[in-house]
């Protein structure tokens, strides 16, 4: 077999369990791809000696009982720590952080036998929507048009297009906002964002931490199930993790949607839609419609005030979260002049370590929290969140099993072209995403067509909360009816 590295998760799994091929042939592949990956800056720490190890630890044990992801080379992304390899979430305050401990979700993964072929690129301190506000400088898209870089996406920029230019079989990614479904909408990839506590957030960098979700992003629907399973489970080790069963993923996926009822909320149709996106969303329903699912029109009457919501919640926490990071206990130091005291290290140490975007989300979320304006945003805020929530379980009492929306506004856009000094404009990309993170409830971003100047767009599914095990099989049906299996040209 060649070209390993193209293989789908489920794929490689089937001939590694065939004997057709090796987890270190396999991983040899995905190394070299990632050495060819030139401009893309996808992988930021390279792990080949881990990788190998591992891959050979998997071969040695065989394959006949092995878990679905024994021997299968994946990228994490920056923001999970992982035992002495750099983690530092894409800042300069985390330069040289080397964990000393596993976080739960790479834990399980390496338990189940996976490969880790390195850290991939982020937004720093998964703030961002298009992969540029990292230290390690931009990941940039794999799609490419008029010799234009593209964004992959962001937070987890990184992971989504190292996943579509094939330099692994799959990643971790986060999503506080939309960081896992927007990337992978703007690579022709497939990313889910599972239910809030599903997935335990023990080592992984926290952001907004009533927001943050890890997740998989993969080349198919069926490879974000397997991956999934693995990940997914009760962590006493963190307090917001759930306690509930975790089924088969990949056995639910069926193709039988009969008798299911798609929800379209009227208040997802802007004013000014990308006419490409317009056109797909159609196309999706009518996909749906066609396997045999009842589409019907929702309303979700506070959808407008999720953006502002969402953007005084976030960095609220941020700026609570952010404030562990002082130039004592690790990571960047700043150096000190004569006379200075506790108080000046904090402040040169914050200044030079982050980057403006997080000083931007630190700042506002201390002002929203101050005595001052503590009522008047934040708790004013939280009282909308509910209100937020309370209408997905209004439209979900009312037989709805899943609704179709757009994962993004437009295909992606260039590196540069959202001007930082109106950081309004790039907020507005989570535009479609930030409600499910504020109600806790899962989604995942599926391929299902090509806007007229051939980028990849996708569309997305939510569902209700605990069953991403439907979900998933109505994004299976969804992916299948589309068959989107375009790849970008490799110019990289």
């Amino acid at each position: 077999m060649t070209d390993l590295n193209k293989l789908t998760i489920a794929a490689a799994r089937d001939a590694l369990k065939a004997g057709e091929i090796t987890s270190v042939a396999l991983t040899e592949a995905c190394l070299a791809a990632i050495e060819g990956q030139g401009q893309l800056n996808a992988f930021v720490h390279k792990t080949p000696e881990i990788a190998l190890e591992q891959a050979r630890a998997a071969d040695a044990r065989g394959y006949a009982d092995a878990a679905a992801l024994s021997g299968i080379p994946l990228g994490i992304k920056d923001l999970f720590c992982t035992k002495g390899v750099p983690s530092q979430a894409a800042s300069g305050i985390l330069a040289g952080f080397k964990p000393e401990y596993e976080s739960t979700v790479t834990s399980k993964l390496f338990a189940d036998g996976a490969v880790m072929l390195g850290k991939l690129n982020m937004d720093e301190f998964a703030m961002g929507s298009s992969n540029e506000t990292s230290v390690y400088g931009p990941a940039i898209n794999p799609w490419k048009i008029d010799d234009r870089n593209l964004t992959p996406g962001g937070s987890s920029g990184g992971s989504a297009a190292a996943v579509a230019a094939d330099l692994c079989l799959g990643a971790t990614g986060t999503d506080t906002g939309g960081s896992i479904r927007q990337p992978a909408a703007f690579t022709g990839t497939v990313g889910i964002k599972p239910t809030y506590g599903r997935v335990s957030r023990w080592g992984i960098v926290a952001y907004a931490s009533s927001l943050d979700q890890a997740g998989p992003m993969t080349k198919t629907v069926r490879d974000s199930a397997i991956m999934l399973s693995s990940i997914a489970g009760h962590d006493m080790k963190d307090s917001t993790s759930a306690d509930i069963a975790v089924p088969d993923f990949e056995a639910a996926l069926t193709g039988d949607i009969k008798g299911k009822t798609i929800g379209i909320p009227r208040e997802y149709r802007l004013d000014g839609l990308n006419d490409d996106v317009t056109r797909l969303w159609e196309e999706g329903a009518a996909m749906l419609r066609d396997a045999g699912a009842k589409v019907v029109d929702i309303s979700l009457p506070h959808t407008k005030y999720a953006l502002p919501t969402y953007y005084v919640i976030a960095p609220a926490e941020a700026s609570s979260n952010l404030a562990r990071y002082d130039g004592v206990r690790f990571g960047h130091r700043a150096k000190l002049s004569a006379g200075d005291g506790i108080n000046d290290l904090y402040e040169k140490t914050r200044a030079e370590g982050f980057g403006h975007e997080v000083q931007r989300r630190i700042m506002v979320g201390t002002y929203v929290l101050s005595a001052g304006f503590y009522d008047a945003y934040y708790n004013r805020a939280r009282k909308v969140r509910s209100l937020i929530k309370r209408d997905f379980e209004l439209a979900f009492a009312e037989g709805v099993d899943a609704i179709l929306a757009p994962a993004t506004p437009s295909p992606a856009f260039g590196l540069g072209e959202v001007s930082d000094a109106n950081p309004v404009e790039m907020y507005l990309n989570d535009v479609f995403t930030v409600t499910l993170n504020l109600a806790g409830l899962p989604g995942v971003a599926v391929p299902t067509g090509l806007a007229a100047n051939g980028l990849p767009l996708g569309l997305q599914l939510i569902g209700r909360p605990w069953e991403e095990a439907d979900l998933l099989n109505i994004a299976y049906t969804l992916e299948g009816a589309a068959g989107f299996v375009a790849k970008p040209d490799k110019w990289w």
